[in-house]
């Protein structure tokens, strides 16, 4: 298992700043949560999750975005990879990601709290098009997952944009400003490079994100990497390497995990069995379904639900930004 946590040196006004600013964002975000766990809708891509205790290892699928935590700590497993990230570290996704994550430091006194946003690639192109914005290339082996600094430029703008919750006439002429300005702070550090790399028409990156846009929007069809190479104009070689380069899996590992987590879903909130499950997201054994859910999750299906639906259950960590 690779632990990544990049490290970044500042200057001791920049550190004091960004400590005042994280202080800041997260009294902000803990006075609109209340008690609440999750808030989101009122900004078109933003939510704001608090927990109070850690939380069980949770599979999900994250989106093209941003997560800030200002209080507490995240870790998150993509592939054989391990990400943590928490006041001084902000993790950022530049495509979806089939991931397993939890919150590791949370109490009532002190909650985990953090803030979502997902990012529109149209908005990143925009941008990269200005003749004063100049971002570094992406390394050949970058992940498209990392970590970056939590600068104090990077914590004014969040902070801004949570502010807009308590002025909701000012959202729809300065939420498209400050988030403008978030990928530009973005663009402008270490992992700027990520988020060009996916968003550069023709990139190597780009091309293979296609692939996995259809894997995601298809993932109960059946999967030829042929076909995929194809939408991704590469050699099946080419594209088998680059898949990986950027998810740290193979294409069907990446279908299998979004398979399994759809029916998971399908179980816990509409009552599935575990064959209809099976059968919905594409399974066409449910012997075979059974084994790899046992597997991934760690018990059988229904097994695995009512332990969900228990009140006993651990609490799950999951960010949403629906």
């Amino acid at each position: 298992m690779n632990v990544i946590k990049d490290s970044e040196t500042s200057s001791p006004l920049a550190t004091r700043q960004a400590g005042e600013l994280r202080s800041e964002l997260a009294r902000k975000i803990a006075h609109l949560m209340g008690s609440s766990e999750t808030r989101t809708g009122e900004i078109p891509g933003v939510s704001l999750h608090r927990r109070t205790a850690p939380t069980a290892p949770c599979p999900a699928t994250y989106e093209p975005g941003v997560f800030v935590i200002p209080q507490g700590k995240k870790e998150v497993q993509l592939g054989p990879n391990t990400f943590i990230y928490d006041a001084s570290r902000f993790l950022l996704t530049s495509i979806d990601l089939p991931i397993v994550s939890r919150v590791v430091e949370a109490t009532e006194e002190v909650p985990c709290l953090a803030l979502a946003l997902k990012l529109e690639m149209s908005t990143v192109r925009e941008l990269l098009s200005r003749e004063e914005i100049h971002v570094p290339a992406a390394p050949s082996d970058a992940l498209a997952m990392g970590t970056g600094e939590t600068t104090p430029e990077f914590l004014g703008a969040c902070c801004r944009l949570v502010d807009l919750l308590e002025a909701p006439q000012d959202i729809p002429f300065l939420n498209g400003l400050i988030q403008r300005e978030i990928i530009y702070r973005i663009l402008q550090g270490t992992e700027g490079a990520r988020l060009r790399a996916i968003a550069t028409l023709g990139d190597h990156s780009h091309r293979t994100a296609k692939a996995i846009a259809w894997i995601k929007a298809n993932y109960a069809k059946p999967l030829r990497v042929e076909d995929l190479a194809h939408i991704a104009a590469m050699s099946v070689s080419t594209f088998h390497h680059h898949f990986r380069m950027l998810t740290a899996m193979s294409p069907l590992q990446y279908q299998k995990q979004l398979r399994l987590q759809a029916a998971r879903g399908r179980m816990l909130l509409d009552g599935l069995d575990a064959a209809s499950a099976a059968f919905e997201v594409g399974y066409e054994s449910a012997s075979q379904f059974n084994r790899e859910y046992n597997r991934f999750f760690g018990q059988p299906p229904m097994r695995d639900v009512r332990a969900l639906r228990s009140p006993d259950a651990p609490q799950l960590e999951a960010v949403s930004y629906r």
